[in-house]
């Protein structure tokens, strides 16, 4: 069981990383095995409109010089994708936006190339907005012919300075209880 995480937050150690690892750990005290890829940093931008990717049917995007085409051979390894995002503006980070354009095009393009997969969003927020990144996260999933994975509450988690959302015990709870139902599940599937 493989679990690759993607963390759209412009915080590389922030609330959506502290987040992804409670999930993630879940995981690995099931046997996962699990990465963390971090967009911190890197330059994510959305998608050209190209269609290049529906011409050579290659499960690559034309724009070469970034992190998607890693990203892609990532999500396709895997058995589970997770994609978290801190809430900007009630939306998710731009540099998450461009990650679900691109990924989520190059997968169309070749058939669904993450179908029958595991997914899950997970969102921290400071007050507001977070059902609406929830959903775009769950977009991209459900567009994609994966399975969406759920857990005691919307995954969300509260907090704004970095480690504050691990004083929301219920986001905490919530997380956990997803890492615990994405491995369950995972395994069904691969039963």
């Amino acid at each position: 069981m493989k679990v690759v995480a993607f963390n759209g937050s412009a915080r590389k150690n922030g609330n959506t990383t502290s987040l992804l690892k409670l999930v993630l750990s879940e995981i690995e005290a099931q046997g996962g095995e699990t990465e963390l890829v971090e967009l911190a940093g890197k330059a994510v931008p959305g998608c050209i409109a190209c269609y290049k990717c529906f011409e050579r049917k290659d499960g690559r995007c034309a724009v070469d010089n970034d992190i998607i085409n890693e990203a892609i051979g990532k999500m396709r390894a895997a058995d589970g994708i997770i994609l978290g995002s801190p809430t900007y503006f009630a939306d998710v980070s731009a540099s998450m936006k461009g990650l679900i354009e691109r990924c989520g095009m190059v997968s169309r393009a070749n058939g669904d190339l993450y179908k029958r997969k595991v997914g899950a969003g997970v969102v921290a927020v400071r007050r507001a907005g977070a059902s609406h990144v929830f959903s775009t996260l769950n977009n991209f999933f459900l567009i994609g012919q994966m399975i969406v994975v759920a857990s005691s509450y919307w995954n969300i988690g509260i907090g704004r300075e970095p480690g504050e959302v691990m004083d929301d015990v219920e986001g905490v709870k919530t997380m956990k209880d997803l890492g615990n139902n994405m491995a369950w599940l995972i395994k069904k599937i691969k039963a």
